[in-house]
C-alpha cells in the first residue's frame, strides 16, 4: 500500500485525519510513526504559507507524498486573532484550557452577534516531483459563553456551530468529520490524490 506522511504529531488531529481519509488507497502515517522527530518552524504569515512549509520540508526529507495542514481559529471581534498563531497563542506550551478561558474573558459582555468566528484549515500536499497543491476550507460559527463538551481538541469547547446549537466539542466525531473545516479541506484534497 502506498504511504502518505501527514506532517503532524498531534494525535487528536491524526484521529480525525484517518477517519476522513479512510477510503483512500494510502496508509496515512504521522511524523512520529514515520520516525521523524523534527520541529518545523512555521515562519509564514498565512495558513497557506505554513502548510506549504511543513509539507515541503518533510517531503524533501523523505521523498514521500506529504500532507500538512495549518489551521486555526479566527475571532472577528479580536480582529481575526488568534488566527495563524492559534497553536502558539499565549505561548507554545500554554494549555488550550487557558487559551479558551482567555478568549472567553476577552469577549465578556460582547453581544452574540459580535461573537462571530470561524475555523480555517489549509491542507497542502507536496509530491516528490515538486508539485504542490493547496486546499482551503472554513466552518462558520461563533464563540460561546463557556467551555462545553469533551470531544475534539484545541478551541472546540468554545466554538459553537449554530446549525447544531452546540460546540464542536459536543458533536460526535462522525458529526464533526462531516462539517469541519479539516474535513472539507481534506475531502477537497482527496480528489487530487
Amino acid at each position: 500500500m502506498r504511504k502518505i506522511i501527514f506532517a503532524t504529531s498531534n494525535e487528536g488531529k491524526m484521529r480525525e485525519i484517518r477517519m476522513i481519509l479512510k477510503d483512500l488507497d494510502y496508509e496515512v502515517v504521522s511524523m512520529k510513526e514515520a520516525g521523524i522527530d523534527i520541529s518545523i518552524e512555521e515562519t509564514g504569515t498565512t495558513f497557506e504559507e505554513n502548510a506549504i512549509i511543513k509539507a515541503k520540508t518533510i517531503m524533501e526529507m523523505t521523498g514521500e507524498i506529504v500532507l500538512a495542514d495549518d489551521s486555526g481559529l479566527e475571532v472577528d471581534y479580536l480582529e481575526k486573532a488568534p488566527g495563524v498563531y492559534s497553536a502558539r497563542y499565549l505561548g507554545e506550551d500554554t494549555s488550550y484550557d487557558i487559551k479558551n478561558n482567555h478568549i472567553l474573558s476577552l469577549l465578556e459582555g460582547v453581544a452574540e452577534e459580535k461573537r462571530s468566528a470561524r475555523f480555517v484549515c489549509v491542507i497542502a500536499c507536496a509530491w516528490p516531483n515538486g508539485e504542490i497543491k493547496v486546499k482551503r476550507a472554513t466552518i462558520e460559527g461563533n464563540i460561546g459563553y463557556e467551555i462545553a463538551g469533551e470531544n475534539g481538541f484545541g478551541y472546540d469547547p468554545i466554538f459553537v456551530v449554530p446549525e447544531y446549537g452546540c460546540t464542536t466539542a459536543e458533536l460526535t466525531a462522525e458529526q464533526k468529520n462531516t462539517i469541519s473545516h479539516r474535513a472539507k479541506a481534506l475531502n477537497a484534497m482527496k480528489e487530487e490524490l
